[in-house]
């Protein structure tokens, strides 16, 4: 909360209040009984029907910052009756204990009914007057039937919430490919749209298996770096270049964004590629420009050295644990 060491400079302090319930899903209340709430306070607030508890997650002038970001209406936020007392925190507990139970008991009844559906989470109010199941399907699922089985195992009010298959990995949570944990389980609050261009764009190969996430969509973390190569790429000339050299035309076969060169392959023969810094490439097309034709590939390609390394701490030697000069009594 970067605005909580700045004063506000009206006498008015900020009446709304960021609380978040399970799975990170937060929403904005208002404090009309103007409480002393501090991030971490357990609260009971209004829902429809009766209350629910949660844990206040932000509160101050950054809750209004907030609320203009995510579009929160101030007239439709709901109130804050109290700080949670025990009997709200025992009510609580004993109906969220209960929801792992419930959603094996829920997935029994769908398969039986052959609904093509999979619920995968469940969320109990806090006053456990009504159970919200979040589910994934691929096409509209007929609840009717569904419904009243529910309304009669659980006796209680049944509310059935259509998720995506990224907010479905971002509940249920796990590792990804870098060995750490999701993105979306921990810190990302948002889902932003990626597509096959992005993974263009960083010259990665378009491969489903390694492209997409535990969600069966594409990784969010493609986004992550694409600006910078976004910014790498305005300084290369563009990959559809054809160069007019003395043997034929040659084509851009290749890009490496971090060494800056660009692989050329001739229209005859596209088995053999040399590669060129994108400044040279420059001065090729600049030439073609004037009309005239440059040097073969071949001639026009500097020879590779190979750059000499030096084994500082030797961890390529398999004696280097040997004392070397040790004197043989």
């Amino acid at each position: 909360d970067w605005l909580s060491n700045i004063q506000n400079p009206a006498s008015e302090r900020c009446a709304f209040v960021e609380v978040r319930f399970k799975n990170e899903r937060k929403a904005f209340f208002i404090n009309v009984n103007n409480l002393p709430l501090h991030i971490g306070n357990v609260v009971t607030v209004q829902s429809s029907p009766g209350h629910d508890v949660g844990v206040v997650s932000l509160t101050g002038e950054l809750v209004k910052i907030q609320m203009k970001k995510k579009k929160a209406s101030e007239e439709a936020a709901l109130k804050i009756y109290r700080q949670a007392n025990q009997k709200d925190l025992e009510v609580w507990q004993e109906a969220r204990n209960k929801e792992e139970t419930v959603k094996v008991e829920a997935r029994k009844i769908y398969h039986k009914l052959g609904l093509e559906m999979k619920i995968t989470d469940v969320e109990y109010q806090g006053d456990a007057s009504k159970v919200t199941f979040y589910y994934t399907a691929d096409s509209r699922v007929d609840f009717r039937q569904l419904i009243k089985e529910y309304a009669a195992a659980f006796r209680t009010k049944i509310d059935m919430k259509q998720i995506g298959f990224r907010q479905e990995a971002a509940k249920v949570g796990g590792i990804g490919s870098c060995g750490r944990e999701l993105c979306c389980s921990t810190w990302l609050t948002d889902f932003r749209s990626v597509n096959t261009n992005v993974a263009r764009y960083q010259q990665l190969s378009i491969n489903p298996q390694k492209l997409a996430g535990q969600c069966g969509k594409l990784k969010c973390c493609l986004n992550y770096e694409l600006d910078s190569y976004l910014d790498a790429l305005s300084h290369f000339p563009s990959s559809s270049t054809t160069l007019d050299t003395e043997k034929g035309k040659a084509f851009c076969i290749k890009i490496d964004v971090f060494k800056k060169k660009m692989w050329f392959a001739y229209v005859d023969n596209s088995m053999a590629w040399y590669d060129f810094d994108i400044d040279l490439v420059k001065k090729m097309i600049g030439k073609n420009k004037k009309g005239e034709k440059i040097e073969p590939l071949e001639d026009l390609k500097q020879p590779d050295f190979a750059a000499t390394t030096v084994d500082l701490i030797q961890e390529n030697n398999v004696d280097r644990f040997e004392k070397k000069n040790r004197n043989n009594r």
